[in-house]
């Protein structure tokens, strides 16, 4: 049984167990007028196994469950492990069961929020389920959460992972719903400029002045580099993290040297490497690794990064020019955004990589899925005929893909090839291509 002070702060937390009259009331806060369909939402919720939501910081995790949840309120119970007297409180899954059952006998689901401030939540949570509570448990977490190696090792075949990253562009159509092509068309272009230089984060998406934009990445780089960088991580070179994140937008799409960032970051390789982890567990960079064909050299070669969110990327180097036309990372930001909307939607079972040959040929991004291989040229062009690359012939040639695509700004018809189809697609169809790779998934 939990000391009287966490039983206190337990009830503060959830006003509408002893005031359910008042729930619609209290849970409206946590739920924005306007709220965005997110596909990670759909799926039944089980009892017995815990769901794990989890992505970069205020991609709208806790938001999403609780829409999620809204149905069975006031039954809901909540607890935010960022607050420091309830993490006392809950070291022990058996006893905090127990609590549950005795205090709670008509509670219909657990929301744990903010897990990563836990230091052994996976633990805490496979007690949960071990425990037979009966209900669905809800967990969101962030930066850390993925780093502690027995949180990984605790949960398999008692949870369900979904990434929650910002915005995709299939769930910002759907949620402006215009009503005939035309004004498709119009609203698909304006959401896409708007992407490559603002990003999708909630926050930034559903603001409507460019000012409000900016000070909202800023804000949010500031948190993700000092607050996760300096409180979460203990990074003691906050300097030498904020500058390889600068460096790292500026070569997105690129193969990356370690060395060469570390003699710049004044750091050793195994700093920079580190420092690289911590980004990708905190969901703001990606390292994709080369398809060569075997395993070995696909470890040694060198990857490249990208950014989660061209946002993220744009603000680490203040470059907010909505002109395409002037900038001269203009084909930069179109591949990172290539690269945001494939992380948005692929299975955890797939992989992502590109390939390089040793003559220096390359195709941008490599799909495995399902035992295919499916890949994507990419190319911030306005084409007019069919053509493609003798980099793409020679991919096709060795590795004979299921599907290729090459991914331009005006051209959208398939051309035959020798084992197949070349299709050629455009920003507004791109969805539908990556749709059609992953619609067998289950």
């Amino acid at each position: 049984m939990p000391a009287i002070e966490i039983e206190n702060r337990i009830k503060q937390m959830n006003p509408w167990i002893l005031h359910p009259e008042k729930a619609t009331h209290f849970l409206s806060r946590f739920i924005p007028g306007e709220y965005v369909q997110r596909k990670a939402e759909t799926g039944p919720l089980r009892p017995n196994r815990a769901l794990l939501v989890v992505g970069p910081r205020q991609s709208g995790k806790s938001t999403m469950v609780w829409h999620l949840l809204k149905h069975l309120t006031p039954n809901i119970l909540f607890l935010n492990m960022e607050d420091p007297l309830l993490r006392t409180g809950c070291t022990s899954a058996t006893d905090f069961s127990e609590y549950l059952r005795s205090s709670y006998p008509g509670l219909k689901a657990l929301f744990i929020d903010e897990i990563q401030h836990m230091e052994e939540g996976g633990l805490f949570v496979k007690g949960l389920v071990d425990a037979h509570l009966e209900i669905p448990i809800v967990v969101t977490g962030s930066s850390s959460f993925d780093l502690k190696s027995k949180t990984r090792e605790s949960l398999p075949g008692r949870a369900t992972r979904r990434l929650l990253a910002p915005f995709s562009t299939a769930e910002m159509m759907s949620h402006a719903a215009p009503h005939n092509p035309v004004a498709a068309r119009h609203l698909f272009d304006e959401i896409f400029s708007s992407q490559l230089v603002y990003g999708s984060y909630p926050s930034i998406y559903l603001s409507p002045e460019e000012d409000e934009k900016r000070t909202l990445l800023s804000d949010l780089v500031e948190s993700l580099v000092l607050r996760d960088a300096s409180d979460v991580f203990r990074i003691k070179r906050v300097d030498a993290f904020r500058k390889l994140l600068t460096l790292l937008a500026g070569q997105i799409g690129s193969l990356v040297s370690y060395s060469e960032l570390a003699a710049i970051c004044n750091v050793d390789v195994g700093t920079v490497n580190a420092y690289i982890e911590i980004l990708e567990e905190s969901h703001i960079v990606k390292r994709i690794r080369p398809f060569v064909g075997g395993k070995r050299r696909e470890i040694i070669g060198a990857p490249k990064v990208f950014f989660i969110d061209n946002g993220i990327r744009n603000q680490l180097l203040n470059s907010f020019s909505r002109e395409l036309s002037l900038r001269t990372d203009r084909g930069q930001l179109f591949e990172n955004w290539v690269f945001t909307e494939i992380y948005k939607v692929l299975p955890i079972q797939s992989s992502l990589r590109f390939w390089r040959s040793k003559t220096k040929a390359e195709v941008d991004f490599i799909l495995e899925h399902a035992g295919a291989l499916h890949a994507l040229e990419v190319k911030f062009s306005s084409f007019k005929t069919a053509t493609v690359s003798r980099s793409s012939w020679s991919f096709m040639e060795a590795y004979h893909p299921k599907t290729f695509a090459v991914l331009n700004l005006t051209l959208e018809e398939r051309t035959k090839m020798k084992d197949g189809e070349i299709e050629f697609t455009t920003p507004r169809s791109f969805s539908r291509w990556l749709e059609g790779i992953f619609k067998n998934l289950s």
